[in-house]
This record gives C-alpha cells, structure tokens and sequence, in this order.
C-alpha cells in the first residue's frame, strides 16, 4: 500500500463569494416555479420579488469588499481558481446588477401597460437568469466558465427581445440577434479550443504563462486561438463590424430590454475582454492590441455616423437613435482596452474602461427611462415626440437634457466630460495619437445628434401640451439615474479613481 495518500478531489465552496449570482439565479427559478400558482390578478408581485431579489443581490457585493476571495481552485495550486471575487469583478458585478435592477423597475410599469401580450413569469424568471450569468462572467478566470457564463447571460436575452406575441418586428429582431450571436459564439469556441491545443490549460492565469513559450510550429495556432477568442465579446460590446443586430434589436424588444442590453451586455462583452486580453494573453498584445485600437476607431465612427443619419429616416425613432449611440460609446469603452497592450501598467488602462462604463450605464439607463416615459402615450417613441416635453413634463425634460449632455460630454453633465478625458488620456499615454484624434472628431460628431434632441425638449409643443403621469417604478427609476448622474458629476472622482486601481 502506497505511504502516499491520493490527494481530496473535495473542497469547500466559499458560498459568499459566489452569493451575488447565485441569489439572482435562486429567486429566478422562486419566480418560475410560483408563477404556475398564482392567480392572473396577483402575477404583478413576480415583479416586485424580482426588484428586491436584484436589490438583495447587489447588496451581498458589500460583505466582499474587505479582501479578495476565491474558490473552485486546483487542489494541487490554490492559487489557481476558476472563480474569483477581487476588484475588478466586484465593481462590474455592481454594474450588472445595478443595472439589471433599473432594468426590473422599467419592466414593472412595461408589463402592466402591456399585460397579456408579455407572459410575467417567463419574463421575469429568464430577466433574473440573464443577470446572473452577467454576473458570473467578470468572475470567471478559466476559458470554459468564461464561454459558459457568456451563453447564460445571452441565451435569455434571445427569448426576452422575442418575447412579446404577436409582434412581427420582435420575432424578427430575436431571430437575427440569435444567428448572429450564435455565430460568434462558434467561432469563439473554436478559438477556445486552439489556445487549449496549444497550451493544454484553460485557467487564465496558466495561459498567460504557457501561451508566451508554445512551441515555433504552433505559434501561428496560438495567434489564430487569441484572434478567434475576442471575436465573441467583440460582439458583445457591439463592435463594428459586428454591430449590424443592434438597431433592430433594440426596436423589436420591449424597451426595458434594449436599455438592459444597452448597458449590461455591454458590460458582459468589455469584461470578458479585459480578461482575455490583459490576463489570459499579455505576451499576445501585438495581436490583440492593434486589432482592438481599429475595431474602437470603426466603431466610434460607424456607430456616431450612424446616429447622425437617423434624421434622414422616415420614423427617426428614439429608441434607434439611442442604439447607434450605444455603438459610438462602445467604441470609446473600447480604447482603454485596445490601449493596454502599449503600456506598462495595464490595470490604469482598464481602469478607464470601468470609470467610463459606470459613467455611461448610470446616464443611458436614464435616458431610456425617460423615453420608456414618453413610449406610454407614443407607441411610435419618434424623436418628433419629444417636443415640447419641457412644456409637458418639465422635470423629465430637464432630466433628459442631462443626461444626453453628460453621453455628449458637455457641462453641466461632467462626468460625461471627465470620463472621456480619462478615455483620451490612456489613449495618448499609449502613444495611439491617432486614435486619440478620432475620437475627438467623434465625440464632435455626436454632439450634432445629442444637442438637436435636448434642443427639441425645449421648443414650442404642436397642440396642446399634456401632462405624463409618472408610475412609481418610472419615478424610482429616474429618481435613481438622476441621483447617480448628479452625484457623480459634482464627485466624478467617486468613478475616475478607478483608473488608477489596481485590478489584476
């Protein structure tokens, strides 16, 4: 008999860490399972469960600030986990889950306006599943929970924009965003599977370390693997030239769902990228580095063009204007990431990534708040039919003057300001010039569209202007984008101090 014993394939699981997810997993499935007993007349509390589940959720990030924890780790190197719980993830989970319960106090108000064609406990069980795997993901630090945690935070997402029966338009919208993203999907996959070829690991951090030593002859496998990797949270951030899925998208979904996509599938793909890129390949940064910097400066300028032409169209709808400027700010969340390859110290690079995505999820979620406001009496939601809101509803005009200012970057909304100055900085600190230049020309470029709605607010209205009743959940919503856009204008140092954290 050996003198040596086999080494414990059981360990313990350190159930705080893991909380935040969890908790929104375990109240989605609550959700499912009580909506097959309760009556029609009560369903509307699935909501309400549903807010506070969010809430609890965000809540459980507080036990975890004192000190990094992990767990799921090798039994022969604890140092080596497939789940970790340190800055960088607690600040995106806080994102995630904040903006998913912004998202929840939309969709309360949005069900009630359109009970019957919305089935609530599907809703609300596959809206909770999707936040946990968004939750999951800036948590992950092996390949395989990375591309799981990405297909659970999306594959809710397909049902959720084709949710609404009946409707032609969301069919069509879930249908393209499903083969597009599948597609993505694929080929990340395979891109997976050629970095495990040629390293025999999917831990990050043993990636790093193999992948800089792979053998001559599998050198170009390595490069093809990285390149392939990015492509599927390329995709999430909607980066050009995979952006095509959403305007569309954003148009057929409810519009609780296009302001979560807007805002936490956003942070789904720059997190996963941030991973990839500054912890699973550094050695590769001539790789990923310039691919990122063009992939940012097409972006920035397809998604600002974009939305620069929608005055163009027939309909100008706001919600599609909303949409093509979520891809011009996806390409400035792209730059700090693409910047992280030139410099020495990339924690700073995506720190700038993080101030701005917090900057920009607080002031986007308001401004779809407000047009959720605005779509309960104009089902079109065209940008025409914002004219005139001062006269209507002067606060909720006053509010979205404020935060189309701060997406533009322009005083009084400065933390708009600053963050782009802080997206600017790590570029120029890169030496990309070039790419510092670009986005000065478009965020030029944007303030055309942004300062032409916010001047329409303030026009005469055409007839008689009628007042908007504000449901509750609206007012919690607004009340809470409005508090944090404020706040963090006053105090923008409360976010810009992350570009100077360590995270990794």
């Amino acid at each position: 008999m050996s003198a040596l014993a086999a080494p414990s394939l059981v360990q313990s699981v350190d159930w705080l860490a893991i909380a935040p997810p969890t908790l929104a997993a375990v109240v989605g499935l609550a959700v499912l399972v009580t909506d097959l007993f309760l009556p029609d007349a009560r369903k509307h509390l699935l909501g309400w469960v549903s807010v506070a589940g969010l809430a609890a959720a965000t809540l459980l990030l507080l036990p975890l600030l004192d000190g990094d924890r992990a767990t799921f780790c090798l039994t022969d190197d604890a140092r080596v986990c497939s789940y970790t719980a340190d800055r960088f993830t607690l600040v995106v989970q806080f994102l995630v889950l904040g903006g998913a319960l912004l998202a929840a106090l939309l969709s309360v108000t949005a069900l009630k306006d359109d009970r019957g064609r919305l089935p609530e406990g599907e809703y609300w069980f596959l809206l909770l599943s999707s936040a946990a795997g968004a939750a999951l993901l800036p948590a992950s630090r092996d390949l395989a929970t990375l591309i799981v945690a990405l297909e659970v935070a999306s594959l809710p997402a397909f049902a959720l924009v084709g949710i609404r029966h009946g409707d032609r338009r969301s069919s069509e919208a879930a249908l393209k965003f499903f083969l597009s993203s599948v597609t993505a999907t694929a080929v990340s996959l395979l891109g997976v599977s050629f970095v495990y070829a040629t390293t025999g690991t999917l831990y990050l951090t043993q990636v790093a370390a193999r992948i800089q030593d792979v053998d001559g002859q599998l050198h170009t496998l390595a490069q093809t693997g990285v390149v392939l990797t990015l492509i599927g949270f390329a995709f999430k951030t909607a980066a050009a030239p995979f952006h095509f899925w959403v305007p569309d998208t954003y148009v057929g979904a409810p519009l609780p769902i296009a302001a979560y996509l807007s805002v936490v599938g956003k942070a789904v793909g720059f997190s996963g990228l941030a991973l990839v890129t500054v912890v699973a390949f550094p050695s590769y940064g001539d790789v990923w580095g310039p691919a990122l910097a063009i992939l940012a400066a097409l972006t920035m300028t397809v998604g600002n063009v974009g939305a620069l032409r929608q005055r163009a169209t027939r309909a100008y709808s706001a919600v599609r204007l909303l949409a093509w400027s979520s891809i011009g700010q996806a390409g400035y969340l792209l730059v700090p990431i693409a910047a992280a390859a030139y410099t020495d110290e990339p924690d700073h690079a995506i720190g700038s990534t993080v101030a701005y995505a917090l900057m920009y999820a607080a002031v986007n979620l308001g401004a779809f708040a407000v047009a959720a406001l605005v779509g309960r009496t104009r089902s079109v939601n065209r940008v025409a039919d914002y004219r005139g809101l001062y006269a209507r509803n002067p606060l909720t005009a006053l509010l979205l003057a404020f935060f189309l200012l701060c997406l533009a970057g322009l005083p009084p909304g400065l933390i708009g300001l600053f963050a782009k100055v802080t997206v600017f900085s790590a570029a120029v600190e890169a030496g990309l010039g070039w790419l510092a230049v670009l986005m000065a020309v478009n965020v030029v470029i944007a303030l055309a569209y942004y300062l032409r709605w916010t001047a329409l607010l303030f026009r005469a209205p055409d007839g008689e202007p009628g007042a908007h009743r504000v449901p509750v959940p609206l007012t919690a919503a607004l009340a809470l984008t409005a508090v944090l856009g404020v706040v963090l204008s006053l105090a923008p140092q409360i976010v810009l101090r992350f570009a100077d954290t360590t995270f990794f």
